[in-house]
């Protein structure tokens, strides 16, 4: 089941934190600017390792001194998801850090999207009903809500409850898509393309869905984000036991240029796993 939860959050799309920085006050947009730039161009995938943690606890101090400032919370939310997901291998720091995130992200959404909020804990149909009232100024919030509520399931994949609440992230990204399906670069489309292919079609996954999903992904980031092609073999490819799709999708990445505005960091760890599934493929398939 760990295995399977895994699949939910694609490393760079839990990493992508454009636009994070223009969701800050106006007195700290011009480090969350800086700081976004630095950390998404670098080229050096331990150096961010070694110094998100300092940013962290920046936030956090932040946050502290207005509680209530949903920009700071949100930034916090993706920051401290993104961290987890990529660099945290300690169940147990995991489950903190996912908590913070799912706490800063709930707790800017609450002051948002009110219905939403109050429906969280509801049945399914009574959250659907309330993801209607969420509109293009405010879906923000509720995209960083999904995103985090997501992250903190990954880190609880051994309980049953948490897995349980995989229907209603499922609708809120759903919901995003049909606000902006281009939100986030394509952002949402691919969390649903990873989560269409979670089980095979005979166990109730939906892997032409999902490839759909993947394909719309490529084409919002203009083919940027290498990530995306690695979760397209990685999820997909593999799932349907494609492997000339396979093969060739981990080819384009690790031939293509890493560096790109926005990308750099992400596009180094997807050639990095890129090279792993390629070396694996013989056995896979």
């Amino acid at each position: 089941m760990r295995r399977i939860a895994l699949r939910l959050v694609p490393v760079f799309m839990i990493f992508s934190m454009a636009g994070c920085g223009s969701m800050m006050s106006s007195a700290t947009s011009n480090l969350a600017n800086s700081l976004t730039h630095g950390i998404l161009n670098q080229n050096d995938p331990q150096l961010v390792a070694d110094g998100v943690p300092s940013y962290l606890l920046l936030l956090d101090g932040m946050i502290g001194d207005e509680p209530e400032n949903v920009n700071l919370l949100s930034a916090g939310a993706r920051l401290y998801g993104a961290y987890s997901s990529v660099f945290v291998d300690d169940p147990k720091r995991s489950l903190i850090m996912t908590d913070k995130a799912y706490d800063y992200a709930r707790r800017a959404m609450c002051q948002k999207l009110n219905q939403v909020c109050a429906s969280r804990d509801k049945p399914y149909d009574n959250y659907v009903e309330a993801l209607k009232s969420v509109n293009k100024n405010d879906m923000q919030y509720l995209y960083n809500f999904s995103v985090a509520w997501g992250g903190w399931i990954r880190a609880r994949a051994s309980d049953w409850n948490a897995i349980g609440a995989l229907p209603k992230v499922r609708a809120g990204l759903e919901r995003v898509v049909a606000l902006d399906a281009a939100y986030d670069q394509g952002g949402a489309q691919l969390y649903l393309g990873v989560m269409a292919t979670l089980l095979p079609k005979a166990m109730g996954g939906k892997p032409a869905e999902g490839q759909a999903y993947f394909e719309r992904a490529m084409k919002m980031s203009d083919g940027k984000n290498l990530m995306v092609k690695v979760l397209y073999a990685e999820r997909y490819a593999r799932l349907v036991f494609d492997k000339e799709l396979h093969d060739r999708l981990l080819k384009e990445v690790l031939a293509a240029e890493a560096k790109a505005p926005g990308y750099t960091l992400g596009n180094l760890l997807a050639k990095e796993q890129a090279r792993k599934l390629l070396a694996s493929s013989k056995d896979y398939f």
